[in-house]
């Protein structure tokens, strides 16, 4: 394990679980993830290697053939998956937060129909809640279901899809009025629908088109899509949970465990910084010595050495409080507003370090800074998270009277 970033506490399977990730990322992952990320490639022998690891199923039920692990658990294997490559992360992130909503809100039907064939990572997961004029309020989404007999007919166009194209389940948040007289509150009259759809793109099921890859900045690898629904036919059983206008509550819980992933995958993408940085300061030399014994250099390193041990022990706290079935929304808007914050900086100063060499496609550097950016992003925007902290707080400290 790295020598910062330690995690007390850990069973003797967990620590054997990522131990093995890690190994896997050292051997299949660090070594091509450049090359993969500049041709903008799929990675698919990495995906198949972490089905073949179990990853897909890291938190699904025993009974349904998972491994039943903890959130901790699956947040410490995507902090090491990011470190080595963060596209990599959120292949396993949309479909572990598909198989969470389904575990905790699904139907038994629906739980015995996709788990299983999910911990397989035979059923690929995405999930879609954003819209091209939607941003981060969610409540305004335009995407309807309509009811017609035993099926829902959906129309609407939706955005930012990870695993758009390669995903073979979707939940998709659409409003449904069924039920839901005029004036109902918007996020009361939302519904969760699960679409199923071949991988690919262009039509990929009648009434479902998935127009192609959208070109990133950063994030390369991973297909990010749009998805248009024009009179998509499903079944009326494909309704999460068997009941219109929980959607937005089953989306947000979702959401909640992904913004633990979203800091998890800061905490890898900072290790893997200064680990870069650290490495480039003991072997570049200026004026006669190595850059790290320059009193500046140490500086950088020691807050950047900081900012990853805090960031790692607030995601660790997060993803433990909602393990122990409390609510968390607090502890993991923290966690995600820090880490993505320290990891921007912490990449950054890692990107310093290496001088011009930093802005070369040929160091490792360059990747990840093109990449931290997403992550301030993802999951709620820095100011979403601090309107989610602010708010709890003044619960918590509500004065009386």
């Amino acid at each position: 394990m790295s020598r910062l970033a330690r995690t007390a506490g850990l069973t003797d399977v967990q620590q054997e679980i990522l131990s093995t990730v890690r190994n896997f990322v050292d051997k299949e992952i660090i070594p091509v993830a450049t090359g993969l990320e500049h041709r903008d490639e799929y990675p698919t022998d990495i995906v198949e290697g972490l089905k073949e690891l179990g990853l897909f199923g890291l938190m699904i039920p025993e009974e349904y053939g998972g491994l039943g692990e903890s959130l901790l658990t699956y947040a410490l294997c995507v902090e090491e998956i990011a470190r080595g490559w963060m596209s990599v992360s959120g292949i396993i992130n949309t479909h572990f937060i598909v198989a969470y909503m389904l575990k905790q809100h699904g139907t038994q039907e629906q739980k015995d129909t996709f788990l299983p064939r999910m911990a397989l990572g035979e059923v690929r997961g995405a999930f879609s809640m954003s819209e091209p004029a939607l941003g981060s309020d969610v409540s305004a989404i335009s995407s309807k279901g309509v009811r017609d007999g035993d099926e829902y007919i959906l129309d609407g166009q939706k955005m930012w899809l990870t695993n758009g194209g390669s995903s073979t389940l979707v939940a998709v948040l659409c409003r449904s009025d069924e039920g839901h007289p005029e004036g109902t509150a918007p996020h009361k009259s939302m519904t969760t629908f699960l679409v199923e759809k071949e991988a690919g793109f262009g039509e990929v099921r009648p009434g479902l088109t998935i127009p192609g890859k959208i070109d990133k900045m950063g994030y390369k690898g991973v297909d990010t899509t749009e998805l248009i629904m024009d009179g998509l036919r499903i079944p009326a059983n494909r309704v999460l949970g068997g009941t219109t206008g929980r959607g937005f509550y089953q989306m947000m819980d979702g959401v909640e465990v992904g913004r633990v992933n979203v800091a998890a995958r800061g905490c890898g993408v900072a290790q893997r910084a200064f680990e870069l940085g650290v490495s480039y300061a003991q072997q570049r030399e200026t004026f006669g010595k190595p850059i790290a014994q320059h009193q500046a250099i140490q500086f950088k390193l020691a807050e950047m050495g900081t900012k990853v041990e805090a960031a790692h022990a607030m995601m660790v706290n997060a993803a433990r409080k909602k393990d122990s079935g409390e609510r968390n929304d607090l502890e993991a808007g923290m966690a995600k507003y820090l880490a993505s914050e320290y990891c921007k900086e912490v990449v950054e100063d890692a990107f310093r370090i290496h001088g011009g060499y930093g802005f070369s496609k040929e160091y490792e550097i360059e990747r990840l800074y093109r990449e931290a950016p997403m992550l301030l992003i993802g999951e709620g925007t820095a100011e979403i998270q601090k309107m989610i902290i602010g708010r709890r707080l003044l619960e918590e400290y509500r004065l009386e009277g």
